[in-house]
């Protein structure tokens, strides 16, 4: 998982929070003193979120912002109390910035209608969303944004009120729009929905490419692949003129699992970069050895130049087909700086590969020494060292990189999380929860290590609550984050709230189909008695990742 940049430095973020309060929390001779300072009350709920506690977070900045006067932090404690799905303070912090902003526009119009739908109230969320549509702009974005907020807890009445939208045709003649809540209605499972959308999208929008698009992907997933492969048939010719088409049609061609007509697809037309290097994966996932030849051999006919993009690839080619002399004469020939330190990072992974594995780690060892290499690609080469001595099954090997790489770079983001995800597979949690929170006081706003630490301690672990404000910090930093999601509503299962648990699941699954979030919501299922639906879920996962641990770690749980 890549490491994010560090997070700005919060005392920055502290101030401008705290800038409203400042100002207007000063009192003036003669003045009476406000009851709540904001500036405290301000701190207090910066504190507590960095704490993980959001519910606290959202009463603090509630009390700044009444204090203070200011709307801007009256939002943001309506959209923390959102996220600790404290609905009553929610709707009493935006009670509190309507009043403060009467002219919210529609930020606040999407608050109101999340808030409907989350309490369930029919008319309130039907009349929230016409308002949201009723200018034929934009709007459906923050509709379609506010539907898709409630998915976890009221999916029944989301689904009612997308039918409602349809019926009375609210939706702009807008193909986006329409694609978006067909795409809403495909997640929540509903075909005969789907259906009636993108019968109404055929005849809004006939001989649209995307539109036929879309209606493969929704019989392949219907499990329909024949009628799904004659219709993508009928796109090949529009395809070859255009780029953006050519690129979908060869997505949803490998959806199908036709790798090879994906790679093929993507060879018509001008060529540059991006599509050799999507080709040459989508032939390697094929394992067309053949296909892989004839780009390799198309490449090398333009290789006259020193292009080192070009080069590297060629070199990558040559890997795949095990060509490995000339992948390191590729990566030897590599021209500039900028790419020296890839370029020779490539070429020991290649001395590995011919089972040259003392010259592949003397050429690492080298690379991490050599001060004319800029620090990222010196760190790397730790980093590659590391992945080398894990397929040798070297473990003395594997730490001793990692001691040597965090010598070299002290306290490394990329380093200590590499060792973190070592020390988990070991299961030795503790010296994982060491390395992780080294990360945190480094970046304490790091939201991948946030979420890795939070569910680590949810899974392998009895430290729910610690658990849950880690992730908690992490939701609000990525509130739509499918796996952040995931981790929440594991650490709710952990925590004995199996029927909240499935809300979120269900979200996060809807968001992103993943072998993880599958297994933990079949194991849900199962534990709630709905061992049909949980057997689906396994399935999915199954295909996804076979040796998925968390499947494995499921079905052994259930039985299933």
């Amino acid at each position: 998982m890549p490491i994010p940049q560090h997070a700005g430095p919060r005392l920055l973020l502290l101030a401008a929070l705290l800038a409203p309060g400042l100002a207007m929390g000063t009192s003036k001779p003669g003045q009476a003193k406000a009851e709540v300072d904001p500036m405290e009350a301000s701190l207090a709920g910066e504190f507590a979120l960095q704490a993980g506690q959001l519910p606290e977070a959202a009463r603090q900045y509630l009390q700044a912002a009444r204090s203070a006067s200011d709307p801007v932090l009256a939002e943001r404690a309506t959209r923390i109390a959102l996220l600790a799905d404290e609905d009553a303070l929610a709707r009493d912090a935006f009670k509190t910035w309507q009043s403060l902003a009467p002219a919210g526009g529609e930020a606040q119009q999407m608050v109101a209608a999340g808030l409907a739908l989350r309490a369930g109230d029919k008319r309130a969320s039907r009349r929230e969303l016409r308002a949201l549509l009723a200018d034929g702009g934009k709007g459906w974005r923050s509709a379609l944004a506010a539907l898709f907020g409630a998915v976890g807890k009221q999916q029944k009445l989301v689904v009612a009120m997308i039918d409602g939208i349809v019926d009375d045709n609210l939706l702009p003649d807008d193909l986006q729009a329409w694609l978006g809540f067909g795409g809403l209605a495909q997640r929540l499972e509903r075909p005969a929905l789907v259906d009636r959308i993108v019968d109404e999208i055929v005849r809004r929008y006939p001989g649209e490419p995307r539109v036929a698009l879309l209606r493969a992907q929704l019989l392949r997933e219907g499990g329909k692949l024949g009628e799904a492969r004659a219709l993508l048939a009928g796109l090949e010719d529009a395809a070859k003129l255009s780029t953006p088409l050519r690129w979908s049609l060869a997505g949803e061609y490998d959806a199908l699992g036709d790798s090879a007509k994906a790679a093929q697809v993507l060879g018509w037309g001008a060529q540059d970069d991006a599509s050799h290097v999507q080709r040459a994966m989508l032939l390697d996932k094929a394992k067309d050895k053949t296909g892989l030849v004839a780009l390799y051999d198309e490449l090398k006919r333009e290789a006259t130049h020193p292009n080192p993009m070009r080069r590297l690839l060629l070199g990558q080619l040559a890997e795949l087909l095990e060509r490995y002399e000339d992948a390191r004469s590729w990566y030897a020939n590599v021209p500039g700086e900028g790419v020296q330190g890839i370029a020779r990072l490539r070429g020991a992974n290649v001395l590995h590969a011919m089972g040259r594995k003392p010259a592949a780690f003397d050429e690492l060892h080298a690379i991490q020494s050599d001060q004319t290499l800029d620090e990222d690609a010196r760190r790397d080469g730790y980093l590659l060292e590391a992945e080398l001595r894990l397929k040798d099954k070297d473990d003395a090997g594997e730490l001793d990189v990692y001691a040597r790489g965090l010598a070299a770079f002290a306290d490394d983001e990329a380093l200590l999380y590499s060792r973190a995800l070592l020390w988990e597979r070991r299961d030795e949690i503790a010296k994982a929860e060491a390395d992780f929170r080294r990360i945190l006081v480094i970046s304490p706003d790091d939201v991948n290590t946030l979420n890795a630490l939070g569910y680590t301690l949810a899974d392998r672990t009895t430290r729910y609550r610690e658990a849950l404000e880690l992730i908690d910090r992490a939701r609000v930093a990525a509130p739509g984050n499918a796996a952040i999601i995931d981790s929440y509503g594991w650490v709710l299962f952990r925590l004995g709230k199996p029927r909240q648990a499935l809300d979120h699941l269900r979200h996060a699954y809807a968001l992103q189909k993943d072998a993880d979030i599958g297994s933990h919501l079949g194991h849900v299922l199962w534990v709630l008695g709905e061992r049909e639906e949980a057997r689906k879920y396994f399935e999915e996962a199954r295909k996804i990742d076979p040796d998925n641990r968390s499947l494995q770690r499921a079905l052994q749980a259930t039985g299933a």
